[in-house]
């Protein structure tokens, strides 16, 4: 019976031993708290469509500053304009129980419950560029489309000196910077709309695609034998317009006004003598990166962030365009 007690009390030793081993070797792979190199917070972001030149350049804005920080690590995932591989992307990130979600949404009303359900699961949500449904997301950032678009038609009346025919090319119209590029344009045209004054003469809603706009140029050079300007909702859009006219030996009697004005795109065309103007529209990289660093940390952000816009015209290109003020 003493043997059996001895032997008992050495079993117990040695399992107290392995479980004190096993709680310190435990202890010294413990990467420590989250938010450092050696565990660093990850990020999810779903973009909408890097086919896009404008959100080619966002997704590398986000990398590039994200790898300014080596306490995050950044996942960037492409919907290749699919509604509902976006939502998947979502729900995919929320599984995997990311630090903070980022998402540029193709439309506002699908993508509105799956970033409720990141909500839910305790993942704050940054919302690029378009808006969803509501406001159940930690906070927006992006360009004021409205402020923009109606930026667009004041200059379009002024540089029309009042009166003339337009062709609009659009957006995805379902999308919330769409349909705010165009009522922002509406109301910069202002009284200024009419017949016998600046008259709409044809609009098409080309996705925010190049080769898109190019056709349906195509078919409002056709319908239409009188056109003086192009407002494409987008660079591309209006550079495809440009590509349309000059096929039709017509580029000459228009004039083409975008928006985004990257550097090697919408800039470049306006020095080419491509665009008479283009609008600037940020590509929020740098914002959204710096701000999921302050929700991370526990800081307070704004629920809503618009940030300005800019003109680029010949006369100004070369000296980095000009704030247009609100």
């Amino acid at each position: 019976m003493l043997n059996m007690c001895k032997w008992t009390g050495v079993a117990a030793g040695v399992l107290a031993a392995v479980v004190m081993f096993a709680s310190f070797g435990c202890t010294k792979g413990n990467k420590g708290p989250k938010g450092t190199k050696e565990s660093p917070w990850i990020i999810g972001m779903s973009q909408c469509n890097e086919g896009e030149p404008w959100r080619a350049q966002m997704d590398k804005d986000l990398k590039a500053t994200a790898d300014k920080h080596d306490n995050i690590k950044l996942v960037i995932k492409d919907a290749q304009n699919n509604v509902t591989t976006q939502q998947d992307q979502v729900r995919e990130f929320i599984t995997q129980k990311v630090d903070l979600l980022i998402i540029s949404p193709k439309e506002a009303t699908p993508l509105t419950p799956p970033v409720a359900e990141a909500m839910k699961a305790g993942i704050p949500v940054i919302v690029l560029d378009r808006e969803i449904d509501g406001d159940d997301y930690t906070c927006f950032i992006g360009g004021d489309n409205r402020v923009i678009g109606k930026a667009v038609g004041q200059y379009v009346a002024k540089v029309l000196n009042g009166k003339g025919k337009v062709v609009e090319l659009k957006g995805l119209q379902t999308s919330v910077p769409s349909k705010d590029r165009h009522d922002g344009f509406i109301e910069g045209l202002g009284d200024k709309l009419g017949e016998g004054k600046i008259e709409i003469v044809y609009s098409a809603d080309d996705e925010w695609l190049e080769n898109k706009a190019r056709d349906d140029m195509k078919s409002a050079l056709a319908k239409c034998p009188d056109i003086d300007l192009v407002y494409g909702q987008n660079d591309p859009m209006a550079h495809g317009a440009w590509i349309a006219a000059r096929d039709a030996k017509r580029e000459d009697k228009m004039k083409f006004v975008g928006i985004d004005a990257l550097p090697n795109e919408g800039v470049q065309y306006v020095k080419q003598d491509v665009l008479t103007a283009t609008f600037y529209y940020p590509t929020l990289g740098p914002e959204a990166i710096e701000t999921a660093l302050k929700i991370l940390k526990g800081d307070k952000v704004e629920k809503i962030n618009k940030l300005p816009t800019k003109i680029f015209t010949k006369d100004n290109v070369d000296k980095g365009g000009e704030v247009v003020k609100p």
